[in-house]
C-alpha cells in the first residue's frame, strides 16, 4: 500500500481528519466491545459474580494496554515526524525497537504474575469468595498480551502508513470473534469466567498476528527491518526507545488512571456496598474504556496529522486540526453522557437482570457517573493532542491531575458528604476539576503573552 495515499502536508484538514476518524473511531470501539461483551455474557452466564470478578483483573489489563499506547503513541510522534523529513530507515527502525522492547517488558510482567497470582490478586482487593473467578479468568489471558502489544503498537504505524481501514478490520475481527467464542465457552460449553478469558486471549492472538503481518511486508513504508545487535546499537535503542516513551507516558499514565479509578473505586464500593456494590460499579467500569476509546480514537485520529505538520512548522494546519479535535470531542461527548443519564436500565440490563442488587443499585448510580463522560472525553482528546506536539510535561500534568491527584481524594471525601451518590461522583468531579485547571493554565498563558 502507498504511503501517498494520504498526504498530511497539502490534503484538505476536515476531509482528512473524518477518513482517518471513522476506521479510527469503529476500530477502537469495536476493542472497548470486546471487553463489554466479556462483561455483558459473564454476567448473563455466571452472574454478578463473575461481573466483578472481571473487574478486579481490569487493573491488569489496563497496566498492559497501557504500557502499548506509551509506546504506539510516542513511535507514531517519533516517526511521523522522521517521515515529514523524509528519513524513512530512521522511522522504520523506531517502529522495529517499539516492537521489541513492549512485547519483552510483556512477557516479563506476564511471568511475574503466572508465579505469583494469589498475591497479586488480594493486593487488587479479591475476596476469597471471587478468588476462583478471578484465578480462572486472568490465568488465561497472560499468554495473549504479548500479541496485544503487536495489535496495539501496530495500529498507530498503520494508520501512519496509509492504512486506516486496514487497522480498523484489524479491531473489528477480533472482537466479532471474541463475541462468538464467548457465547460458545460460556453458555453451550458452560466454562463460566474460565471461557470467557480463553476467548478473549485468543482474539488478542488474532489481532496481533494481523497487525504483525502488516509490518512484516516489505512492500509497505513502515515496515518492520532486522535490528543490529551491536553494543552501540543496543545503546542507541535504548535511548531511542526511552525517549519514546517519554513522549508517550501521559498514555500510559492515562490507563494507569483508569487501573486506580478501578481499584479504588473497588475498595470504596466494597466497604460501603459489599460484593454487590463491587458488581454495581464494574458495570460502569466495563463502559469507562469506551470513553476512554471515544477520546483516545479522537486523538489518534488528529496525531499524524498534527505531528507531521508540526515536523515541517505548518502552524495554520496545526491551529484546525486542533479546533476539530476539540469540536467532535465536545459533540461526541454530549451525546454519549445523554445516553447514559436517559437509558441506565437499558445499558445496567445488558449485564445482569436489573432486579437483582447490583442492577438497582447501578441503575441509581449512572446519572451520576454519566455527568462527567464529556469532561473525561474532552481531557483524553486535551492529552492526546499535547502528545502530538511533543509537550511531554503538559500531558503528564493534565494526566496527573485527573487520575492520580484529584481521583483519590474525591473517591475518599464525596462519599463522606453525600454517601453512594458520592461514590458515583468521585470520577466527574475529579474530571471536572482537571478541565478547569487546563482552562485557566491556558488562559493565562495567553493573558501573559498578550
Amino acid at each position: 500500500m502507498k504511503r501517498d495515499a494520504i498526504d498530511f502536508e497539502s490534503n484538505d484538514i476536515g476531509r482528512l481528519f473524518r477518513k482517518l476518524l471513522v476506521p479510527t473511531l469503529l476500530g477502537t470501539l469495536s476493542m472497548s466491545a470486546m471487553t463489554a461483551i466479556d462483561g455483558i455474557i459473564v454476567g448473563q452466564g455466571v452472574g454478578p459474580e463473575g461481573v466483578a470478578a472481571v473487574n478486579i483483573v481490569v487493573p491488569i489489563y489496563t497496566l498492559m494496554s497501557g504500557i502499548a499506547l506509551m509506546v504506539g503513541a510516542g513511535c507514531s510522534v517519533v516517526s511521523s515526524i522522521h517521515l515529514a523529513k523524509q528519513k524513512l530507515k530512521v522511522a522504520r527502525l523506531n517502529i522495529t525497537q517499539a516492537l521489541i522492547a513492549s512485547s519483552l517488558t510483556a512477557t516479563l510482567i506476564c511471568a511475574i504474575i503466572l508465579l505469583f497470582p494469589r498475591q497479586i490478586f488480594e493486593l487488587l482487593g479479591a475476596s476469597p469468595t471471587l478468588m476462583p473467578h478471578v484465578m480462572s479468568y486472568t490465568l488465561w489471558l497472560m499468554p495473549g498480551f504479548v500479541f496485544e502489544m503487536f495489535g496495539l503498537i501496530g495500529l498507530f504505524i498503520i494508520r501512519l502508513d496509509g492504512a486506516p481501514r486496514y487497522a480498523m478490520w484489524c479491531n473489528i475481527i477480533p472482537a466479532v470473534l471474541n463475541a462468538l467464542l464467548d457465547w460458545v465457552f460460556v453458555f453451550p460449553m458452560g466454562m463460566g469466567v474460565e471461557g470467557a478469558g480463553i476467548a478473549t486471549a485468543i482474539c488478542m492472538v488474532l489481532g496481533g498476528i494481523m497487525a504483525l503481518g502488516y509490518l512484516l511486508v516489505p512492500r509497505h513504508k513502515l515496515s518492520i527491518v532486522m535490528p543490529k545487535f551491536s553494543l552501540k546499537s543496543l545503546r542507541l535503542s535504548l535511548r531511542n526507545i526511552g525517549y519514546q516513551c517519554r513522549i508517550g507516558v501521559s498514555s500510559l499514565m492515562g490507563e494507569l488512571s483508569l487501573a486506580i479509578l478501578v481499584y479504588v473505586g473497588n475498595l470504596v464500593f466494597m466497604s460501603m456496598l459489599g460484593d454487590n456494590g463491587v458488581a454495581a460499579f464494574g458495570i460502569s467500569c466495563y463502559y469507562t474504556p469506551f470513553f476512554f476509546s471515544v477520546g483516545n480514537s479522537i486523538a489518534q485520529s488528529a496525531q499524524p496529522i498534527i505531528s507531521y505538520n508540526y515536523g515541517i512548522e505548518r502552524w495554520d494546519r496545526v491551529g484546525r486540526v486542533r479546533r476539530m479535535l476539540l469540536t467532535t470531542s465536545f459533540i461526541v461527548g454530549a451525546i454519549v453522557t445523554l445516553l447514559f443519564i436517559f437509558v441506565p436500565e437499558w445499558l445496567v440490563g445488558l449485564f445482569v437482570d436489573v432486579n437483582s442488587t447490583a442492577a438497582v443499585i447501578a441503575i441509581e448510580g449512572f446519572p451520576y457517573y454519566a455527568t462527567g463522560i464529556i469532561f473525561f472525553i474532552l481531557n483524553v482528546a486535551i492529552i492526546g493532542y499535547y502528545q502530538s506536539i511533543e509537550r511531554v510535561g503538559r500531558a503528564m500534568f493534565i494526566t496527573a491531575l485527573r487520575g492520580f491527584l484529584f481521583i483519590v481524594p474525591a473517591f475518599i471525601l464525596l462519599p463522606q458528604l453525600w454517601g453512594a451518590a458520592g461514590m458515583w461522583l468521585a470520577m466527574p468531579v475529579a474530571e471536572l476539576v482537571t478541565l478547569m485547571v487546563v482552562v485557566t493554565m491556558i488562559a493565562t498563558r495567553k493573558k501573559i503573552r498578550g
